[in-house]
């Protein structure tokens, strides 16, 4: 009878895991209008920040912008594939310092709270864009 029970348990457990579809981190940010929001608050954060707005002041925001969306899309699973410069290639020449680079990740916090993303996912965002720090800074 024991047995009857455990396998039943665990063949609902199966059946919910099979039907529950995985959502990438790209739908859970809220796909498309989800990165575009979450850009423009950055975008806003940066604008208003005095110590970060330098590393941007000769940047196309709008390139920017669309760069990021799309970079954002690709990184998290959605249904794009960026196709821009690399980090490196973005980045060489500018300098950037480990403490402006962790004050913009600070910016991306403070974007993704703005547009109420959960920490969860924010924790997962982070994470996917972590190993791209090498690419950024003191190039």
């Amino acid at each position: 009878m024991k047995w009857l029970s455990l396998t039943a348990i665990l063949l609902f457990l199966v059946a919910c895991s099979a039907s529950t579809p995985q959502t990438s981190l790209y739908e859970q940010i809220g796909g498309n209008a989800g990165a575009e929001k979450l850009v423009d608050a950055f975008i806003k954060q940066i604008g208003n920040d005095d110590v970060i707005l330098p590393y941007f002041r000769e940047s196309n925001v709008r390139h920017f912008r669309e760069g990021f969306i799309t970079h954002l899309c690709d990184t998290l699973d959605g249904p794009c594939d960026y196709e821009g410069d690399s980090m490196v290639q973005i980045h060489t020449g500018m300098a950037i310092s480990e403490s402006d680079f962790n004050r913009v990740v600070d910016l991306l916090i403070n974007a993704m709270n703005e547009v109420g993303i959960a920490h969860s996912v924010q924790n997962q965002v982070l994470a996917r864009l972590a190993p791209m720090r090498s690419e950024i800074i003191k190039l």
